[in-house]
């Protein structure tokens, strides 16, 4: 049987360039290479489309040198119409080659510009195959405030908020702050489309908002104010069910903190001290149960497709989702990964299930 062609997306132009090539270096060490030939597309910071090598090592987790695409001057172009699946680049030196055809797009970006629609857009317009949620599913994703506007008309429980911009906050600063206060405190602060808890704040005193606001505004242009929930972090995966069956969920996985007051950018990722992930962790028979509806729901609502990680906090009688993750950490010590796997589905075997949906999902 010949060998599927994976065209294999990673890096882009977003605040999580380095986690999305740490992924990428989880997937090509594990991709089933008996059946999957990879071609590797970094997006540079700056957006441009690059053949890179396909060497796992090059973009290996690592905390005190993070991974990232370099301009290596090669240039890649999608079909030139949507009755063709060959690609070509162009090498450093200018001259134009073929990568053949390709059989399914791995877009494995997070954050704006990759995870939001855009890049599904691209895929759509070229009519190619990819793995995971389509354009409205990504894009309601990446947004917070939307996730949470479409998971409340479901009826999943979401954590109280409010929206804000910068000019609203300027030019009506009182009323926004009233709104802010009746939510209590503790608060979160997060930028609406942003992941990997980067521009989050957790906020004590009202005196600390702005503050707050202002690293949120940095990475976008409108900010979410949410009460903080108290309970425990669990989370699951969640995967389309094959030919039109039910959406599966993963066992529950449990973040523990240990060192930090939140599960921030850096305990995700740069302390290894900072929190416990504990996969699969205990819940009774019927609290699982409970969060795994909740979660298929909540999946369902966004219209979604191929994957995604529901992130919730149990207060011991309900199950609130904090986040809905279209393209959730992916890296063999990722939660999404070591919940599937907690569940009887390994990492390589993962990986085939996606690209398999990919391929079967019609858009």
């Amino acid at each position: 049987m010949p060998k599927l062609t994976v065209a294999l997306l990673f890096g882009g132009r977003s605040s999580e360039h380095t986690i999305s090539c740490a992924t990428a270096g989880g997937v090509l060490g594990a991709i089933d290479r008996d059946k999957y030939h990879v071609i590797p597309i970094g997006i540079t910071r700056d957006g441009a489309f690059t053949l890179q090598a396909d060497d796992a090592e090059a973009f290996r987790l690592n905390p005190d040198a993070m991974p990232s695409v370099h301009d290596n001057g090669t240039r890649v172009h999608w079909p030139e119409s949507a009755t063709t699946s060959e690609m070509t680049y162009t090498d450093a030196a200018g001259q134009r080659h073929s990568l053949g055809q390709v059989d399914v797009v791995f877009p494995i970006l997070h954050g704006p510009f990759g995870e939001d629609g855009t890049v599904q857009g691209l895929l759509e317009l070229v009519n190619l195959p990819y793995v995971g949620n389509g354009v409205l599913a990504s894009a309601l994703g990446m947004d917070k405030h939307y996730t949470k506007t479409a998971l409340q008309a479901a009826g999943v429980t979401v954590a109280p908020w409010v929206t804000v911009n910068p000019r609203q906050w300027s030019e009506d600063n009182d009323l926004w702050r009233s709104r802010a206060q009746a939510l209590g405190l503790p608060l979160f602060v997060k930028p609406a489309r942003a992941g990997s808890s980067v521009g989050v704040s957790k906020v004590s005193s009202f005196d600390d908002l702005d503050a707050a606001l202002e690293t949120a505004f940095a990475q976008d242009s409108k900010a979410l104010i949410e009460s903080a929930i108290i309970g425990r972090e669990v989370e699951c995966g969640v995967l389309s069910g094959r030919d039109g069956a039910a959406t599966r969920v993963s066992v529950a996985g449990e973040i523990i903190m240990t060192t930090r007051e939140f599960y921030d950018f850096e305990a995700k990722y740069i302390d290894p001290d900072a929190a416990l992930l504990v996969c699969p962790t205990e819940l009774a028979a019927g609290e699982l149960a409970e969060m795994q509806r909740v979660a298929a729901r909540a999946f369902d609502a966004i219209g979604g497709s191929g994957l995604a990680r529901v992130d919730f906090f149990f207060t011991g009688t309900e199950f609130v989702v904090n986040e809905l993750n279209t393209m959730p950490g992916f890296t063999p010590i990722s939660m999404y990964p070591k919940c599937w796997q907690a569940s009887g589905l390994g990492y390589t075997e993962l990986i085939d299930e996606l690209i398999q949906l990919g391929l079967e999902t019609v858009r």
